[in-house]
Parts: structure tokens; C-alpha cells; sequence
């Protein structure tokens, strides 16, 4: 049987929920870290193009990879063990790829810290669904802050750091202290553990799963987002460059999106009880992320902070989703399996969005063809978050093979 946490205390709930944030807090660290000093750490480390290209890329291959891999590993390890391990390879990858003196070394070194984030990508919500059952929406929006918040504090400070402590090493090697301080609290909780898998009778696999339309909604519905949010990410500012925007503005208006993405995921608890089981939020992610990139097509240079701002609230579909994920299961077993499901195939599929963007980009010469697809894309959040908005539980969606209620 999947394990239960021990009866909530006050001190205990606020012990958990802050550890769950400060490890949410990191999981994006070394992505928004390397970014802003990329051209500084090829240059060092005598990388080519293609090996920074490939380094860009890692995120969405980690993610992918190692979380479809992760299911067995948290089954026997437990989720606290599981969260705690997340950050020593976080913490280890941070702190290795700021001494080494080879190009290899740091792809290895970054893949270590993005494998540890790949499996907090999908303990989050098995971690709310087992201490925070009654609170899924508030506790999600606060682990979607935090993601949001550290990736974005990640860009901002590293150059001030590396400044102040001697170049890019530091810059990016102190984000490890971080990781350590997120430690602390996990270390405390290995004391009483949580279980997410079941017996094996009652374990729920992939290709269990794979008979649910609900984990296939919400595999597309994720698809689409992520693609969408890292295409995004890596060619937003370029097409605004393309189109008359300063260099200097661009970066300002990509750190605009991830601004606008905080107070939204603090608000979608209120949000969802505002609407209940009706698809008005997916409907809603879609119509403005569409929105904005048509702004981006037709009028790139006007008032290019509307379309970032559009494109910002749009993104409040990847929290909504990583929540319906433990609303759409009745069990910590079931949640952990769809988990799994959503990002691991989820992200494998997404990482063709910026590479298509780029692709269709060289193809035509333009970014018409391009933006286009990602004007399309949304549609997807749309039509398939209809169906993960349905009170339908993933258990009850695959018959006989459910698990018992936690």
C-alpha cells in the first residue's frame, strides 16, 4: 500500500510546504543561470556553436529523459529521500560545472543538475498530493511561483554576481548554496518518509496510463504549453530584434513574461474555484498566448510589452496544468504516475518546438511561417484542456486497475 505522511501538525505542514517551495525554487536555476553568460563560458571553454546549441537544448532532453526514468527510483526511494537526492545532484552539477576546464565536463556536470531537476519536476505533485490533499490548488501555485521566481532571479543575478565575484565560475557556482540551504529541510523530513508506489499489484504503469484519455489530454495539453513557453525562450527576443526592438528592450521584455507568469500562478487557486470544473482557463491560456504572438507577427515594434504581457498570462497554463494533475488522481500513487506520463513525454515532445521554430525560420527565410505555427500551437491547450477540466479521476478512466483512495 502507498505509505501515508504522519498526522499533520501546524509545524509540520509549515515545514513541508516551505520545504516543497525552496526545492521548487531550484529546479530551474541552472537553466535561467547559463543563459546570460553563455557567450562568456564558450569563449573559456573553447565551445563551438553547435556545443552551445546543444547545451541550450539539454533542458528539454533532461526533462524528458530522466523523467520518464524516475517513477521506479522514487517508488523505492521514497518522496522525501527523493526530493533530498533531487538537490544534492542539483547542488553537485551547480558547483562541479563552475570549476571544470573542459567543454564535455560542463555538458556532464549540467546534465547532472538538470537530471536532479527533471525528478522534482515530477515529485511536485505527488509531494502536494500526499501533505496537502486538501489545499492542491494554494500549494501548487506556490511551487509554480517558485519555479517561475527562481528561473527569473537565476537571469537577473548571475551577471551582477559574476561581476562582483570575479567572472561567470562564480556567478553560476554560487547558485549551489541555494541548493544547500534547500537541503536543510529535507534532511529533517527523511525521518518519516512518504511512499508514492504502491504494492506491485496496484502499481499504476505507463502503459497502464496510456489507455486513460485523461493522461493523454494532459500530455498534450502539457505539449503544447512547453513548446510553445521554450520556443519562447529562445527566440522571442530575436524576432523582436528582427523587428525593430533593441536589443536592450528585448531582454527587458522576456524577463516581462516570467514577471507576469508570478502573481497569475499566486492567483489561479482563486481562479479555479472561480470556475470549477468549467474550461474557461484553458480556453482563456490559449485565446491570449495566440493573441500575443499574432501581435508579434503583425506588429512586432508598436507595443511589443502588450504582446509580452498577453504571452506572460498565457503561460499560466503550465501551473494550471502541473495542478489538474493531482486533481484529476484519487490516489499519491496515481498522481506520481501521471506526473511521470505528462512531463516525461511531455517535455520529449515539446523540445521540437524550438527546434522547429528554428528550422522553419532557415527554411523560409522569415519568421512568418514560424510565428504562425505558434499561433496555431495554443489551440491544442484549448481543446485538450476541455478535457482535463472534466471532474473525471484518471483511475476511474482505466476500470479495474485503480488503486485504493489515500
Amino acid at each position: 500500500m502507498t505509505s501515508a505522511p504522519p498526522a499533520p501538525t501546524l509545524v509540520g505542514r509549515w515545514l513541508v510546504g516551505t520545504a516543497i517551495v525552496l526545492l521548487a525554487a531550484n529546479l530551474r536555476v541552472a537553466v535561467g543561470s547559463i543563459g546570460v553568460v553563455l557567450e562568456s563560458v564558450r569563449d573559456d571553454l573553447g565551445m563551438s556553436t553547435t556545443v552551445g546549441g546543444v547545451l541550450t537544448t539539454l533542458p528539454v532532453v533532461c526533462f524528458a529523459v530522466f523523467g520518464v526514468g524516475s517513477a521506479g527510483a522514487v517508488r523505492r526511494l521514497g518522496l522525501h529521500r527523493a526530493a533530498a537526492l533531487v538537490l544534492v545532484l542539483v547542488l553537485a552539477g551547480l558547483a562541479s560545472r563552475a570549476v571544470v576546464h573542459d567543454g564535455a565536463l560542463f555538458l556532464l556536470c549540467s546534465i547532472v543538475a538538470l537530471a536532479g531537476a527533471a525528478v522534482g519536476n515530477v515529485i511536485l505533485p505527488p509531494l502536494v498530493k500526499a501533505h496537502f490533499p486538501d489545499r492542491i490548488p494554494l500549494v501548487s501555485s506556490f511551487y509554480g511561483a517558485a519555479l517561475m521566481a527562481g528561473a527569473a532571479t537565476a537571469s537577473v543575478a548571475t551577471v551582477p554576481l559574476s561581476d562582483a565575484f570575479g567572472g561567470w565560475r562564480a556567478g553560476i557556482g554560487l547558485w549551489a548554496v541555494v541548493a544547500a540551504v534547500a537541503l536543510v529541510p529535507w534532511l529533517v523530513l527523511l525521518r518519516r518518509d512518504v511512499h508514492a508506489g504502491p504494492t506491485t499489484s496496484e502499481r499504476l504503469a505507463l502503459r497502464d496510463i496510456a489507455r486513460s484519455p485523461v493522461a493523454w489530454a494532459m500530455v498534450l495539453v502539457f505539449t503544447a504549453q512547453s513548446a510553445g513557453a521554450y520556443a519562447q525562450f529562445g527566440w522571442f527576443a530575436e524576432i523582436l530584434t528582427d523587428g525593430g526592438v533593441s536589443d536592450g528592450y528585448a531582454g527587458v521584455l522576456l524577463g516581462l513574461i516570467s514577471a507576469v507568469g508570478i502573481p497569475l500562478t499566486l492567483a489561479l487557486p482563486w481562479l479555479i474555484g472561480l470556475v470549477g470544473d468549467r474550461p474557461y482557463l484553458p480556453w482563456a491560456f490559449s485565446a491570449v498566448t495566440a493573441a500575443g504572438w499574432l501581435g508579434v507577427l503583425l506588429a512586432p515594434s508598436t507595443v511589443p510589452w502588450l504582446w509580452a504581457l498577453l504571452l506572460g498570462l498565457g503561460g499560466g497554463a503550465f501551473t494550471w496544468t502541473l495542478t489538474m494533475i493531482a486533481r484529476r488522481t484519487r490516489t499519491t500513487a496515481g498522481t506520481a504516475a501521471l506526473s511521470v506520463a505528462t512531463q516525461g513525454v511531455g517535455y520529449l515532445i515539446a523540445g521540437l518546438g524550438p527546434f522547429g521554430v528554428g528550422a522553419l525560420h532557415d527554411l523560409t527565410g522569415s519568421w512568418t511561417v514560424p510565428l504562425i505555427a505558434l499561433i496555431v500551437l495554443p489551440a491544442f491547450i484549448a481543446v485538450f484542456g476541455t478535457i482535463v477540466a472534466r471532474p473525471v479521476m484518471l483511475e476511474d478512466s482505466l476500470g479495474s486497475r485503480t488503486g485504493p483512495r489515500d
